[in-house]
């Protein structure tokens, strides 16, 4: 096996458990505060706001995860028509669209607004925590997905990659 698919495999790994963390964070905040409210009579302010920054990074995150294992979503019927060099094309053609879609909105808008938000000491309203934290999961996840843009090329390349 290849040095990049030993990455590859272990970057997808890093992120299933990242994903899985997040997700128990997300469910045991929610039945805490489902608890806190109907049981105790009393509602936490923090929750809301940890769950709604949980689902964001669960969300931009888990886009990115399912651009690696190529099960985003997509419609295949005009992609069914073509011939073998045609779909190879459009494979390359989706690869750099995505790719480019994520230099240009998620890596180079999403720095920029990690940035400015820092800059301007933005602070979340009940939990304290600056925004640009926040926010930093779309250049992260932007960087991700043109990696694995770039890795899916060479798969194509070598006709590892058909559909």
């Amino acid at each position: 096996m290849k040095t990049a698919d030993v990455l590859f495999n272990k970057v997808c790994r890093t992120m299933e458990i990242i994903l899985v963390a997040i997700f128990g964070l997300l469910v045991v905040d929610v039945l805490g505060q489902v608890f806190s409210r109907y049981v105790l009579n009393t509602s936490f302010a923090f929750t809301e706001e940890l769950a709604r920054f949980s689902l964001i990074w669960l969300s931009i995150l888990g886009a990115a995860y399912l651009n690696a294992k190529r099960q985003h979503l997509s419609m295949d019927f005009l992609y069914q028509k073509f011939s073998e060099g045609g779909r190879k094309k459009a494979l390359y053609f989706i690869e750099v669209c995505i790719f480019l879609f994520a230099l240009i909105v998620m890596v180079i808008g999403g720095f920029n607004l990690v940035y400015t938000t820092l800059h301007l000491g933005q602070l979340s309203g009940t939990l304290r925590i600056p925004l640009g934290y926040i926010y930093a999961i779309l250049p992260v996840s932007g960087l991700l997905i043109m990696w694995f843009s770039v890795y899916h090329i060479t798969k194509i390349n070598a006709n590892k990659i058909t559909d």
